[in-house]
């Protein structure tokens, strides 16, 4: 939702916020006693009490962030962000720790890195990484009754930045404003965390180009694929696949998630080049692989190669390490490992088991030590 004021729409910096003053007192602590957590799904039907808002303008820069409970932003119909599209996001999880049940990040410093980078890319003033870590543990440490228990789900995170203030011609806005809401979440597809999915190939459309937006994380980067995921999900499939914009022969990117490909033990995902978002997921799965013993290569995948693996796994944020139980190209469906008996393929188990494990503390490895930060 969004608050219009009926004020000078254009003389005014900003939409009027008095509010903001006493928001800093103003946390709510609304009980998630409710919340059932052995059928949580990925929604807002158990959002959390709280949320995080910054706002920056010219000459004064960031200021210190409030906690607020959460509910709608005021905001001109003048304001950047809803007329020329200036906004990034984040999506991070806070989870329990098996040992001890206390609330941790997962690589928060990798998110607040790529959150620098799509602020320059969208030439928007950068969150600098103290505040942006200060936003995220706020708002796990003001929510905590909203964390699941372990494996249970998650405390899913989405830090924002938006071009808020008004504008009419194309420019950058004069204020911006850095939010976190939150919400706890289970699995993000409908099936179960372990249950493969189905692909079918795009061919008509495609997520980004060369030169162009596909390697930030802009919010107008993802509703242009509903048209086709939509279509696939209408016609049984889970989601789509798209191939490069060049030669529509190399995979790119599913949805809102990275791909792998297993052959052996050898794992293929294709590179960083632009037009492929550099997922903290899709890194740590790499190390994670490597660690393991498998030759992980980042290089173009064909369509055709897909076709022949033994495994194809997506990964993400939200999905985490998804299996993928077939994959259909030009009316061709190819079953992979797992898919017959409707289970995971080995690969993807073993690697979402070490996965999960390093991010809820169950096993400790050493040159990762740092993945993990409790919120205190």
């Amino acid at each position: 939702m969004i608050s219009l004021q009926s004020s000078n729409l254009l003389g005014c910096s900003c939409a009027p916020s008095n509010r903001r003053s006493k928001a800093i007192h103003a946390v709510s602590k609304k009980s998630a006693l409710k919340i059932d957590y052995d059928n949580l799904g990925f929604g807002l039907k158990d959002v959390a009490s709280n949320m995080y808002i910054s706002k920056w303008s010219t000459g004064k820069g960031w200021d210190k962030g409030f906690l607020e409970p959460y509910g709608p932003l005021p905001m001109y119909p003048s304001a950047q962000v809803l007329n020329y599209g200036q906004s990034i996001f984040e999506g991070m999880k806070a989870q329990r720790s098996v040992k001890n049940g206390r609330m941790l990040l997962f690589r928060p410093d990798k998110n607040s890195e790529r959150f620098t980078a799509g602020a320059a890319r969208m030439s928007m003033p950068a969150v600098s990484k103290a505040q942006f870590i200060d936003a995220v543990t706020s708002i796990v440490r003001e929510n905590a009754d909203f964390v699941p228990p372990h494996g249970k789900g998650s405390l899913y995170l989405r830090p924002l930045l938006m071009g808020t203030g008004p504008i009419l011609g194309l420019g950058p806005a004069p204020e911006y404003t850095f939010g976190v809401y939150a919400a706890a979440v289970g699995a993000y597809f409908k099936g179960g965390q372990l249950t493969p999915i189905h692909l079918i190939v795009e061919e008509r459309f495609h997520r980004a180009a060369p030169g162009g937006m596909g390697g930030t994380k802009a919010a107008g980067n993802y509703s242009p694929v509903l048209v086709t995921q939509l279509e696939a999900k209408k016609n049984g499939y889970s989601d789509v696949v798209y191939l490069d914009a060049k030669t529509d022969t190399y995979l790119e990117e599913v949805s809102s998630c990275n791909i792998f490909v297993v052959k052996g033990k050898t794992i293929k995902t294709p590179p960083l080049a632009g037009t492929i978002l550099p997922g903290v997921t899709r890194d740590s799965v790499i190390q994670l692989a490597r660690f393991k013993g498998y030759e992980v290569v980042e290089e173009p995948v064909s369509v055709h190669e897909a076709m022949e693996a033994d495994e194809v796994f997506t990964t993400g944020t939200a999905v985490v390490v998804c299996s993928v139980g077939s994959m259909t190209y030009r009316g061709q469906k190819k079953m992979f490992k797992g898919a017959e008996k409707n289970d995971p393929g080995p690969v993807a188990l073993e690697i979402y088991d070490t996965l999960t494990s390093v991010q809820t503390e169950k096993i400790h490895i050493a040159e990762f030590k740092d993945w993990v930060v409790p919120v205190l």
